[in-house]
Parts: structure tokens; sequence; C-alpha cells
């Protein structure tokens, strides 16, 4: 207990220090957001930096490697996938700015890459052993075989996929993400498996809390889809290794929600012409309703920590 305070303490420490260095860094490399003309509400955050995520996602890494004595295989590879996807969502933000434009990676491109990432993962899981599947809410789990390939792909697709679309207002996947790390971490730690994967998420959860120092409304520094990737990529990681997939749509309820409002919305706006929401993802339908950016944020992270008490219930 007192290794896991003292990372958490390390991990926030370092994404303080450094989020605070990257805002000027960021600016004079002229690495600010685009914002879309159609989200009228966030004209004002015109050029701020974005790509932050290299600043926490780097402080969790070095403040969990340090304390994960014993770390086990699927430490490294959570650590290895977790920065694939901060790699592909890196390069995706680069073209952003170098073009100038909201025009990173072709749709097609950053599937290819995400799905590269994510059958690698899934076929280690299989490999290492690793394809058992607790079932929430109850003492019982089965073992799925190679099934857990095709299921950890989805898993993957849909956690880095929801991750990054909930990523849309300030604090909103940073506060939503903090709060799925430290249900999982709490999870994993009362199952007594993968100590150093509880501690990643822990770690994660420091880092982020510092962030939002930086991100909440007013934002001064977003996370671009280099912390948004990453965040989905370590999520899945830690939930999959330790057989934990059918948590992330409960625990990940606001993900799955922002992605199928997407869904929902092009579907029904190409048969009927006509809109579901009045914007997409989710949280841009409550914006324009009129709640505010922290209102909507605030709700997000309660939902998500109710669903996840849920979870840890059957462990008192």
């Amino acid at each position: 207990m007192h290794d896991i305070f003292l990372a958490v303490l390390l991990a926030f420490a370092f994404s303080l220090l450094f989020c605070a260095a990257a805002i000027p860094l960021l600016k004079r490399a002229g690495s600010g957001q685009h914002i879309l003309s159609y989200v009228k509400e966030h004209s004002r955050k015109e050029g701020t930096p974005t790509m932050g995520g290299l600043a926490f996602i780097l402080a969790a890494v070095l403040a969990a490697i340090p304390f994960a004595r014993n770390a086990d295989k699927p430490f490294f590879v959570a650590l290895a996938v977790g920065l694939g996807y901060l790699a592909v969502g890196f390069l995706d933000d680069l073209l952003k700015q170098k073009r100038g434009k909201n025009l990173g990676l072709r749709p097609y491109q950053k599937i290819i890459f995400q799905f590269g990432v994510a059958l690698m993962a899934s076929v280690y899981c299989c490999i290492d052993g690793l394809t058992v599947l607790r079932l929430p809410y109850t003492p019982f789990a089965v073992d799925i075989g190679w099934w857990m390939l095709p299921l950890g792909i989805l898993v993957f697709l849909g956690t880095v996929n929801g991750v990054n679309l909930t990523d849309g207002l300030d604090g909103l996947a940073g506060g939503t993400s903090a709060v799925f790390f430290l249900a999982l971490g709490c999870l994993i730690a009362l199952q007594g498996e993968s100590g150093a994967l509880s501690l990643l998420c822990f770690c994660l959860v420091g880092a982020l809390a510092a962030y939002l120092i930086f991100n909440a409304s007013r934002a001064s520094l977003f996370m671009g889809d280099t912390g948004s990737l990453s965040l989905g990529g370590f999520a899945a990681s830690a939930a999959l290794f330790s057989g934990n997939a059918l948590v992330v749509p409960i625990a990940g309820i606001m993900f799955v929600l922002s992605s199928i409002s997407v869904i929902l919305q092009v579907i029904y706006y190409k048969k009927t012409g006509k809109r579901i929401f009045l914007m997409a993802p989710l949280h841009h339908h409550f914006q324009q309703k009129g709640y505010s950016e922290g209102k909507i944020a605030y709700v997000y992270a309660a939902v998500t920590a109710a669903l996840s008490l849920t979870l840890l219930l059957p462990f008192v």
C-alpha cells in the first residue's frame, strides 16, 4: 500500500511538471488545436496546445516502472500496447498540426493501425493463456480459449475509439478515464490479480488528476489523440489481461454511449435525413441543450463512479 501511494504521488508530481512544461513548448511548436466550424461554442479554444497526452502518459509510465517489483509479462505488454496506441495518436496529431487543419490520418489508416495493435495484443492473450473471462457480480469465470481473439479485438477497438469520441469537452475524457482506472485498479487488486497492472491503473489516475488541473474548464491543454487513444489502449489492456473484459461496458458505460450515439446518428441520418440527437457524440447533444461543459463532465464521472461501485460491492 505504501508503494502504491508513493507511485501515485510520483505520477501526479511528474504529470504536473510535464504538463506545465508542455504548454509553452507546444505553443512555440505551433501545436494548437484546430476547432471545427460546426462546434461554435468551442471557437474560443482555437489554438489551445494539444498532444498533452504525451505529458501525463509519460508521467504515469515513469512512476509505475520503479515500483512494479516482480512485474509479470502482462504489465510490460500493457505498457507496450498503451504506448503503441500513443504512437498512432501522436502521428495523427502531428499530421493535423503540419496540415493546419483537423486532417490527420485518414479513417482507414487509423483503423488499420488500431487493428494491428489490437490483433497483436489479442494474439498475445491467447498464446500466453490469458483467456479466462470473469463474470461481473459473480465468483464465476470461464475459459473461452481462442474466442478471446475476436473478443479482444472488439474490446480494444471499442474502448480506444470510445475514449477518443468522449474527448470533446474540457475535463470530460480525463475525468471519466480517471474514475474508470480507479475502479479497475481497485477491482484487480481485490481479485488478487496482477499487482503491477493495478499499480499502472492507479498511476494513470494520479497522472490524470494533475492533467485535469490544466484541462478543466477553461482548458489550457488538450490531450489530443495522443492521449485519448493511449488511455483506451491502457484501459483495454488492463481489463483484458486481468480477465475483466466484461467490466469495460459497465464501468466504461459513458465511452460506450459516446460510440453508440455516433453510430445511431449516422445510420438514422442516412436512412431518414433526420437526426436523433442535436449533435453527436452524446456530450455535444447535452451541450446544445444548454448544459455547461463542467456539469456534463461531472455527470459523466458520477455515472461512471456509480456503476463502478456496483462492481466492487461483491467484495464488501
